[in-house]
């Protein structure tokens, strides 16, 4: 048991694909946090024009001569 535990803890053959998988995981966690933090950002920007577009057209005057 002991041989086992040693020739497992020397052994290196596995260890660079689990190095690489380490690695696919943080770059793909960082980029879905990034994917949504942008569309987040894009909602927010599209929501500001679309309330200032409603904000200057509120008062639209009648072409009968009426007012806001």
């Amino acid at each position: 048991m002991r041989r086992l535990i040693g020739r497992f803890v020397r052994e290196e053959c596995g260890q660079d694909i689990i190095e690489y998988a380490l690695l696919a995981a943080l770059v793909g966690t960082v980029g879905i946090v990034l994917w949504v933090n942008i569309g987040v950002g894009i909602s927010n920007a599209y929501l500001g024009w679309d309330t200032g577009v409603q904000n200057i057209s509120a008062c639209t005057p009648d072409p009968g001569g009426g007012g806001c």
